[in-house]
């Protein structure tokens, strides 16, 4: 007798905590999957109405002409962008322009020191010191 009373409070327990935990489990999640899942509303969000479907493409279609406020603002757009790219290539080719002139600066002088040294060395103490006006005799 006292082997079956443990035995019946044990699955009496047993019981009772199960349905406490399950109550737990169904309180903590809603169960709304019956009221979102219906065929209806799931329509209701893929679908919309035809006359509203049939008004948004044709504002959106191909064809359609475009609101002056959109013209306005792809233009304001357009005008942005070639500035940008126009102050881009100014800059790029005021770059390239200070490079090639300090380059020619460079080369100038080079050739002046190479012209002032070949004088200096092929001069004969007459005038002009080039060596190509000597008098050969």
């Amino acid at each position: 007798m006292n082997w079956t009373r443990i035995l019946y409070l044990s699955f009496l327990g047993t019981v009772l905590i199960l349905a406490i935990a399950q109550e737990a489990g169904s309180a903590a999640v809603r169960d709304d999957k019956d009221k979102a899942d219906t065929p209806a509303s799931l329509k209701q969000k893929i679908f919309m109405p035809e006359s509203d479907a049939s008004k948004f493409f044709k504002r959106r279609s191909r064809r359609s002409a475009k609101s002056r406020d959109e013209v306005n603002a792809e233009n304001r757009q357009k005008l942005a962008a070639d500035e940008l790219r126009r102050e881009y290539y100014e800059e790029q080719r005021n770059e390239f322009e200070n490079f090639v002139e300090e380059e020619r600066d460079e080369q100038y002088e080079r050739t002046r020191e190479k012209t002032e040294q070949w004088r200096e060395f092929h001069y004969d103490g007459l005038y002009p010191p080039y060596q190509y006006n000597r008098h050969h005799a």
